[in-house]
C-alpha cells in the first residue's frame, strides 16, 4: 500500500489548497491594512500640501504690498 489511492491523493491536494487559501486570506488582509494606512497617509499629505499652498499663495499676494511699502519708505527717507 505504498501508493496512495486516488481518494487519498485528492484529499492531500484539497488539504494543500486549504492551506494555500488560508495563506492568501491572511496576505489579503495584510494588504488591505497597508492600503488603509497608505490611504490615510496620502490624505494627510494632501491636506498638508493644500495648507502649504494656501500659505504660499498668501505670501505671494503680500509681495506687491511689501514691495510698494518698501519703495515708499525708501523714497520718503531720501538719498543717503
Amino acid at each position: 500500500m505504498s501508493e496512495l489511492t486516488q481518494i487519498d491523493q485528492i484529499s492531500e491536494r484539497v488539504e494543500r489548497l486549504l492551506v494555500r487559501y488560508e495563506e492568501l486570506t491572511r496576505t489579503n488582509a495584510l494588504l488591505h491594512q497597508q492600503i488603509d494606512t497608505l490611504t490615510q497617509e496620502r490624505d494627510s499629505l494632501k491636506s498638508r500640501l493644500s495648507a502649504a499652498r494656501a500659505r504660499v499663495d498668501a505670501l505671494l499676494e503680500r509681495l506687491p504690498e511689501m514691495a510698494a511699502a518698501s519703495q515708499s519708505s525708501a523714497s520718503s527717507q531720501g538719498p543717503t
